[in-house]
């Protein structure tokens, strides 16, 4: 479904991104992980158009998409949601999850995708009339997919949903996540949890300064000794 092929990007001089290729199929979770700096959200800005490409190509459904307007690549079918979730806090949850849905014109299509969300997460329905600034950290990240969700994308980026929340509320993110891809929804995830990205994900890419330094299965990735060294906490013996 996606494939970034050789992608550069530069920051005035800084060469934040070296050549970096990756592909996601389509109905798969696939996450990069990496240390804080190494490039992970610059990947996402730069598909998604946020970030300009100096070189390499980025494919959606084989068909180029790089440098092209953000709302052009929301209308192909990618959502992003962004780190750190910046819902607007002065609006309802339901008038959130409806600035998501600006690409579609129908009303009755933006209702169904409502109630889809609803349904994803009932939590939100309770909620639908409260500002999304009186909601948990938890909540704001559920509306924060929701919103993500009402372009019905074919693909959908996360900028790590985890980032902020406590463990018992990262669990309850993660179990969203599955179930979005449950729902038939390509992924891919963007996490500094790089357990649990690579538990729920079926490939995996680790990002060191710009550079992609390796990839493999998820499960691959939880069992490899230099991951579990840099990443996932655990010393070698």
């Amino acid at each position: 479904m996606l494939d970034v092929q050789e992608l550069s990007v530069f920051y005035g001089g800084i060469h934040a991104l070296q050549e970096v290729s990756l592909t996601v199929p389509e109905k798969q979770i696939v996450t990069l992980i990496g240390a804080n700096g190494a490039g992970k959200s610059t990947t996402l800005r730069t598909i998604i158009g946020l970030v300009e490409a100096r070189e390499g190509k980025i494919l959606f459904r084989g068909r180029e998409i790089q440098n092209r307007p953000a709302h052009r690549i929301v209308e192909a079918g990618i959502a992003m949601v962004p780190e750190g979730r910046r819902i607007f806090v002065n609006l309802s949850v339901e008038e959130n999850l409806r600035m998501g849905a600006f690409v579609h014109k129908d009303g009755e299509e933006v209702q169904r995708n409502l109630d889809w969300v609803f349904q994803l997460f009932p939590r939100l329905k309770e909620r639908a009339k409260q500002k999304g600034g009186t909601l948990s950290g938890g909540e704001q990240q559920m509306l924060a997919l929701g919103r993500g969700l009402m372009s019905t994308p074919d693909l959908l980026m996360l900028d790590e949903p985890s980032l902020g929340l406590a463990p018992l509320l990262v669990n309850e993110v993660f179990h969203i996540i599955r179930s979005i891809h449950q729902e038939g929804k390509t992924i891919l995830l963007i996490e500094q949890n790089a357990m649990a990205a690579l538990e729920v994900a079926a490939y995996g890419y680790v990002l060191q300064s710009g550079r992609i330094t390796m990839e493999g299965k998820g499960n691959d990735l939880l069992k490899d000794p230099s991951v579990k060294e840099a990443y996932l906490g655990e010393a070698l013996k």
